[in-house]
């Protein structure tokens, strides 16, 4: 494929995007963008308490990513191709869940401001997964903030995912259930899960169509 590609991953807390998206560029040779959350002052102050510091991590967030998604417009030679672990809408998601009415109409205002100045991916991959399968990715990654993770919140963040990627039709969408989808392991199993997931993508990247990618009886998105 000559035309350089800019895929986007998403998904909810703890579903697998950056270890797919390092799995992926290294398939394609890709610039790897990662979402620079431990820049964050406010979020180990968001899980202790949402209500209080909500605006000032979401607005933080949105800031932050919006810079970093400006960058990609600027061409890398040597690596063409563009692997993110985000994309600037996953921004919303998390807004409308978290912020209280007069908040979320503030941060609505500045987020339309920018939404139009970012590139487009060429492909959106969207991840999920039953809600038992991301508190136990999250504990293994025993991020010191994500300690005791409020299952709760994450149950409503995967529903409002589900919610948004079902009516989403803005680029080119490939839904991927990562219940089981063993992409994280080395060898023959992982790298075929790499495979058939990027097979996937370069077939809607040329304007074909891909059916969604389920790897077991569960339902897709739900917690």
């Amino acid at each position: 494929m000559d035309k350089p590609l800019y895929i986007a991953v998403e998904g909810p807390i703890g579903v697998g995007k950056t270890t797919l998206v390092s799995r992926l560029a290294h398939a394609l040779g890709a610039r790897v963008v990662l979402e620079a959350f431990e820049e964050n002052p406010f979020l180990p102050k968001f899980y202790e308490d949402r209500d209080r510091y909500a605006f000032q991590t979401q607005l933080f967030f949105l800031m932050s990513r919006f810079k970093q998604q400006q960058e990609l417009v600027q061409p890398d030679l040597f690596a063409p191709n563009i692997l993110s672990d985000y994309h600037l809408l996953k921004d919303r998601i998390f807004a409308q869940l978290t912020l209280a009415d007069d908040e979320l109409a503030l941060y609505e205002r500045v987020y339309r401001s920018l939404e139009s100045q970012i590139l487009k991916p060429d492909v959106l991959i969207y991840l999920s997964a039953p809600l038992e399968v991301l508190l136990e990715r999250i504990a293994r990654r025993a991020r010191e903030f994500e300690k005791d993770f409020d299952a709760d919140y994450l149950q409503s963040l995967a529903r409002a995912y589900q919610r948004f990627f079902t009516h989403y039709d803005d680029t080119p969408l490939l839904r991927v259930d990562n219940t089981d989808l063993n992409y994280a392991q080395d060898g023959p199993e992982g790298d075929a899960a790499v495979e058939h997931v990027l097979a996937a993508v370069r077939r809607l990247a040329v304007g074909g169509r891909a059916a969604p990618i389920h790897t077991s009886s569960t339902s897709e998105g739900a917690p």
